[in-house]
């Protein structure tokens, strides 16, 4: 089983930037892919940003060039958000992929506003 923790998540202004941390544990052997999803206020969950073992990301045209996903440690990420704006006010989930499942943290909340 592989759990998910998310933090860093608060209050910050439009313009800001914010970083989440993600850390997997559990019973992992290797490095998995992980990644950021994010849910507004009556909108669908969507892709943020993701990182597989080897280093590759991608990330959604809404956040390319403001966004940074990247690897601290070998199953922890974190996301750098800059030029925040209250369109990336949502729940953010970090995702991981192990042994073909998917697990997912609780979530942290990001909220821009002035």
């Amino acid at each position: 089983q592989v759990q998910l923790d998310e933090s860093g998540g608060g209050l910050v202004q439009p313009g800001g930037s914010l970083t989440l941390s993600c850390a997997a544990s559990g019973s992992i052997f290797s490095s998995i892919p992980m990644g950021w999803y994010r849910q507004a206020p009556g909108k669908q969950r969507e892709l943020v940003a993701g990182i597989s073992v080897s280093g590759n990301t991608n990330y959604a045209d809404s956040v390319k060039g403001r966004f940074t996903i990247s690897r601290e440690a070998r199953n922890t990420v974190s996301l750098q958000m800059s030029s925040l704006t209250p369109e990336d006010t949502a729940v953010y989930y970090c995702q991981g992929r192990y042994t073909g499942m998917e697990y997912w943290g609780k979530g942290t909340l990001v909220t821009v506003s002035s």
